[in-house]
């Protein structure tokens, strides 16, 4: 028998009065992909995170090739062949993508000078390797989700690590940057490299894995081989019970119309095309959820930012909400006016890292609280219990902080401080980006329970059943353009990929 090259034993860990893991134990063996699946909170990134050297606090022991190890900090666990991708982005948004990649490990001239010009010939060689053609003295802030997540891979891969730990690596890549992702790790695998991956996709899971552990309230339930079991018996290992198939109920009826987009274009100063949208036009009635495909770059995000005022440019065209011509220049005028977005990276936009689960709920409704000249504590409390039995946020408590949350717990305390301002039409980017399969029901539920009382949801998504599953009609984009409305009789995932694929050949002046 070959010896494990990791062994977990009794590891446990607490952040204050939550229990992310209790004594969990099992074995990674050399070369194989290692599927970790749970439920959010489960405990999974927690585990991970202690792996890398991210935590360094708890209880339990750890091995690497048979050795009792105690990481002090990422260095020490990248010393041994360690490197972890996390789900949550870690990068330095003010520098460029080389100086991110090689950040720590950055080449010299001599003793004293940076040899910037030698790290973005490594860092394009990295890139290419990933088949990625961004210049790496790009900053790294400027780039999108899918972007950024690709530099962290590349950083990973910097390091040559013997045991790759990938947290969530496809939540936010395309249908090519994942196939692009699984050659890359074909690749690795044949150079002996060990990997635990970490995801909430079943087919992803039983694509890649070798072996699956389970893990659910922070307790390890069992480890499968991957040819021996399927995705109900690891999704039922997973919640505690089988998930049936999942049925929000009949659609609500159609109200009247609540929002109107009329030819909303956003120029793109610099570049080939001349724009990030031209002439979008859209209708969204009280009531329904109108969904949003397209691949990434399509224009999605750009869209929902430019309703909610947060585009970095004024776009042209006309957006009337409630009957009233509105122009939003500020996230403040849109929330004033009746809209509020939640966007697809919490960590950057969506969450206060510093504050704890209430105020991050509150944050938008403080003036709710308010009694006479002062903020009353006892109903600003109210408010975000309200939220956290509505949406079933799992937390000690509303004085924990927001990070000891798992990412899907996050964005569910996001959903409830928009909707403690009662807009008239919410705007969900990618909602469930990282979220797992029951959250994800639950927040479904949530949005059809929002419509019936007369809410109308724009929500983009890029897993397409999501949106046949959410949506009352979806709406394609294609770099930047409108190119196909379907009601959701009428939507199938060829019909909405055949729209999404198209080209437009040439580019005609924004």
């Amino acid at each position: 028998m070959t010896a494990p090259i990791i062994s977990i034993q009794n590891i446990s860990k607490h952040f204050g009065g939550t229990r992310a893991l209790h004594e969990v134990s099992f074995d990674v063996m050399p070369g194989e992909l290692h599927a970790i699946c749970g439920e959010n909170g489960a405990g999974k990134s927690t585990l991970m995170k202690i792996l890398s050297g991210v935590i360094t606090s708890y209880d339990g022991e750890l091995a690497v090739d048979g050795k009792t190890v105690r990481f002090t900090g990422t260095r020490d666990a990248e010393s041994v062949g360690i490197s972890i991708i996390h789900q949550e982005l870690n990068l330095v948004e003010q520098l460029s993508i080389a100086a991110n990649i090689f950040l720590g490990r950055e080449f010299r001239s001599g003793y004293l000078f940076r040899n910037d010009r030698a790290m973005e010939d490594a860092a394009t060689e990295l890139l290419r390797s990933l088949d990625c053609d961004i210049p790496p003295y790009k900053l790294a802030g400027s780039l999108r989700v899918g972007d950024q997540q690709l530099i962290e891979i590349a950083k990973a891969l910097s390091l040559n690590s013997r045991i790759l730990v990938m947290d969530e690596p496809t939540s936010a890549l395309t249908e090519a940057e994942v196939d692009r992702l699984y050659r890359v790790i074909a690749k690795l695998r044949t150079q002996g490299t060990t990997i635990l991956y970490i995801s909430h996709k079943m087919d992803e899971v039983f694509n890649l894995s070798d072996r699956i552990t389970v893990l659910r309230d922070g307790q390890f339930i069992g480890t499968r081989n991957t040819k021996e079991t399927n995705a109900a018996e690891i999704t039922k290992l997973m919640v505690g019970r089988d998930i049936e198939s999942l049925d929000l109920g009949p659609r609500n009826a159609r109200g009247q119309k609540i929002l109107e987009v009329k030819n909303l274009s956003l120029a793109w100063p610099g570049h080939a095309r001349g724009y990030r949208l031209k002439d979008v036009s859209l209708e969204l009635h009280r009531g329904e959820v109108l969904g949003i495909a397209g691949l990434m770059g399509a224009g999605r995000t750009e869209l929902l930012e430019c309703l909610f005022g947060a585009s970095a440019l004024a776009p042209t065209g006309e957006i009337i909400l409630d009957g009233q011509s509105i122009a939003p220049r500020h996230p403040s005028e849109a929330k004033k006016a009746g809209l509020a977005l939640v966007t697809e990276d919490r960590k950057r936009l969506g969450i206060f890292n510093t504050m704890n689960v209430g105020r991050n709920i509150t944050m938008c409704s403080l003036k709710d609280a308010v009694r006479g000249p002062m903020l009353n504590q006892r109903s600003e409390r109210e408010l975000s219990e309200s939220m956290v039995s509505k949406l079933r946020i799992k937390t000690a408590g509303l004085t924990p902080p927001i990070g000891s949350l798992s990412g899907g717990n996050q964005q569910k305390c996001i959903v409830g401080r928009w909707l403690l301002t009662h807009p008239k039409v919410l705007l969900l980017d990618d909602p469930t980006r990282g979220v797992d399969v029951g959250a994800k029901a639950e927040l479904y539920r949530v949005i059809r329970s929002l419509c019936s009382e007369g809410l109308g949801v724009i929500v983009t998504s890029s897993e397409l059943p999501e949106l046949l599953t959410l949506s009352d009609r979806i709406m394609v984009l294609s770099e930047g353009r409108k190119t196909a409305e379907f009601a959701i009789a009428d939507a199938t995932q060829e019909k909405i990929m055949e729209a999404a694929t198209q080209s437009w050949q040439s580019y005609p002046s924004a």
